[in-house]
């Protein structure tokens, strides 16, 4: 298991590096990473995930500036998952899911947390083998419940950003087309649900406690991957005990 969860480390810096460059259109495979004030360029030393943080202080090692806690943060939660998906799942054709699908959603939360864009480029790579997965050997029973989901997913969100108008972005509408897909229906509606609850309490604590106004623009992004993952992972206990409440 401690390989699996290494595996989610390196992954994890992989996808902080896809969620912050191609925003701004830039190769994520070279020039190498490197400290964004001075310009130094990062030795493999430096570019151990977690590590290297920890071991820097979180500091560019030439000119003392501050790393931002993205990064580890990000890797640490990606190791967590791929472990956490690994247990769940064991292996299987579902494990490959998992995998795609919480790289997926971690490279949506960091480029919606630096760029408050969530790319097309990145929801196509990801749809086209989650769709064949869903279709054909990781399938559900029965097999329709996916492309319910993924219509569901899709047309409940378009719905809110008509009515909103633009209080929904694009992306976030894409993004559940696919979220769909995988959790089929109805686990969506509960994905769509926990993620709007989830992005209240944190427009209500950016007001109360950071100075944000009404208006001022949040990121759903993270909201709608924890919220996906919780319904991922846990929606049928949940379900299980929601219906025990009126039986």
């Amino acid at each position: 298991m401690i390989y699996v969860f290494l595996f989610g480390l390196i992954m994890g810096s992989f996808y902080n590096v896809v969620g912050i460059r191609m925003p701004k259109r830039q190769s994520i495979v070279s020039p190498g990473s490197s400290c964004p004030k001075c310009g130094h360029r990062l030795k493999a030393v430096e570019l151990i995930p977690v590590f290297s943080y920890i071991f820097l202080k979180g500091r560019c090692r030439e000119c003392g500036e501050r790393v931002s806690p993205l990064y580890p943060v990000m890797e640490l939660i990606t190791g967590g998952l791929f472990l956490m998906s690994y247990v769940q799942f064991g292996w299987s054709a579902e494990l490959l899911v998992s995998l795609l699908f919480v790289s997926l959603l971690v490279i949506i939360t960091v480029s919606d947390l630096t760029s408050f864009l969530i790319l097309n480029k990145v929801l196509v790579f990801f749809f086209v083998p989650l769709l064949f997965l869903r279709l054909t050997f990781a399938a559900p029973e029965p097999w329709w419940l996916t492309v319910a989901g993924m219509l569901t997913g899709f047309g409940l969100l378009f719905l809110v950003a008509v009515v909103s108008k633009g209080g929904m972005g694009g992306g976030d509408v894409k993004l559940y087309a696919v979220i769909g897909t995988v959790l089929g229906f109805p686990l969506v509606v509960m994905s769509i649900f926990i993620a709007s609850l989830i992005g209240a309490l944190v427009g209500v604590t950016g007001m109360l406690f950071f100075g944000k106004k009404r208006k001022s623009p949040i990121p759903f992004g993270p909201s709608i991957a924890v919220g996906t993952l919780i319904t991922y992972f846990y929606g049928a206990q949940i379900w299980q005990w929601y219906s025990g409440l009126f039986m």
